[in-house]
């Protein structure tokens, strides 16, 4: 069975490379994606924009609350209402 990516959604340079470390660490075999606004995160996962037919459904979307151009709150909400990306439990 393939290994799903993994999304971040973080705008702070030194949180993403602190995250990107620590799954370093733990030997993670997913590809860890970033997204650095909430407009990217959302492309991404819709697969709309720059990533047009390549919607991305990961097993675990680690997000920010607090992000430029659309916030983490929103991106839940959507995410929540989609039935495809609706994975985790509420």
């Amino acid at each position: 069975m393939p290994v799903k990516p993994i999304l971040l959604v973080e705008d702070n340079p030194d949180d993403e490379l602190l995250t990107l470390r620590a799954f370093r660490k733990t030997k993670a075999l997913n590809e860890i994606i970033v997204a650095r606004d909430g407009v990217e995160a959302l492309q991404r996962l819709l697969g709309e924009g720059p990533f047009a037919r390549k919607p991305l459904c990961p097993p675990l979307v680690l997000l920010d609350l607090k992000l430029p151009k659309v916030d983490g709150l929103t991106i839940l909400r959507r995410i929540r209402k989609d039935q495809l990306l609706a994975f985790s439990p509420s």
